[in-house]
């Protein structure tokens, strides 16, 4: 057994090296052959780069354009990705000033202009309380003094009806009057909390406002505001300052954005305005690279690698 497998061993060698010789000589072939390719195909990228950028060299001509134009488009994006954010933000921006504009108009910008309106007189003249009444259920509470909340419906209400003189009130304490020889110049009239005769929590609670000018303080004077436009309308609160501050609020800064906003979007999206922003005349497509500046720059980095 064992010459058998001796005879069988030196019989395979001589096929061996033949063999491995037509291998070699086959690599060896294709080796250079691909060099050659390579080489050639280096030539043809140096000579278009010698002839577009002149001679090939670390950190200038060919590579430095190509470097150049990957920051251009880097920074493209940078600013796409920043307008886009921008637009996104800008457009909800425009879509909840509207919102908010359209909020406002009930509760802050009609109230505004009707207190307006009224004319009221901004000294406060000397009211009395004469008459309050408490009552429950939409029935009998057609009006009140006060109400929290303008949109909700009565079903408690504080009615309370005043005399009123146009005496100021400051002058009033500095010199009572006895109210039984007082010439009223109004009579049993209604009065409000202000000129919408509602509001909302914290700052309207009716049952302070109750306790305040109603039940025990019945024929207590104290300060109230009267409208010179409709004298029978007496309201507890007004402020000149505060009615036009709040108004002028409102119808600005709600609309100042919005038009800010739609300005932006149209100055950008809209095809109208294309001749006022003042593009560049390139192509989307031509702000990246084609495939020989690819080529060019791997060939390029290559160089690089050499020197």
């Amino acid at each position: 057994m064992k010459k058998s497998s001796t005879l069988t061993t030196t019989t395979s060698m001589p096929t061996s090296p033949t063999l491995s010789a037509q291998t070699l000589s086959a690599s060896k072939m294709s080796l250079s052959s691909s060099r050659s390719g390579a080489a050639s195909a280096t030539g043809s990228m140096r000579s278009s780069c010698h002839s577009s950028h002149g001679p090939v060299r670390p950190g200038s001509g060919c590579v430095d354009a190509i470097k150049a134009k990957r920051e251009e488009i880097e920074i493209d994006t940078i600013l796409e990705k920043a307008k886009f954010y921008t637009s996104v933000c800008l457009g909800t921006t425009a879509i909840l000033s509207v919102f908010t504009f359209l909020f406002l108009i009930p509760f802050v910008v009609d109230p505004a202009i009707s207190t307006i309106i009224a004319d009221y007189d901004p000294v406060p003249v000397t009211c009395v309380v004469i008459d309050h009444i408490y009552a429950e259920g939409i029935k009998n509470c057609s009006w009140s003094s006060c109400r929290e909340g303008c949109t909700s419906s009565l079903t408690k209400c504080h009615q309370l009806f005043v005399n009123y003189t146009r005496i100021p009130f400051s002058e009033w304490e500095r010199n009572p009057r006895d109210l039984e020889r007082v010439n009223w110049d109004v009579s049993y009239t209604k009065f409000l909390i202000n000129s919408e005769g509602c509001g909302y929590p914290p700052t309207t609670n009716c049952s302070v406002f109750a306790r305040q000018y109603g039940f025990s303080h019945i024929g207590e004077p104290f300060p109230c505001y009267y409208s010179r436009a409709y004298p029978e309308v007496v309201i507890g609160r007004y402020s000149w300052e505060n009615n036009l501050y709040h108004l002028v609020l409102s119808l600005i800064i709600p609309n100042v954005l919005f038009a800010i906003s739609i300005g932006v979007l149209s100055y950008w999206y809209c095809p109208c305005c294309e001749k006022a922003c003042n593009k560049s005349s390139r192509v989307y497509a031509e702000k990246f690279p084609t495939k020989e500046d690819k080529l060019l720059c791997h060939s390029d980095e290559d160089d690089e690698m050499e020197y």
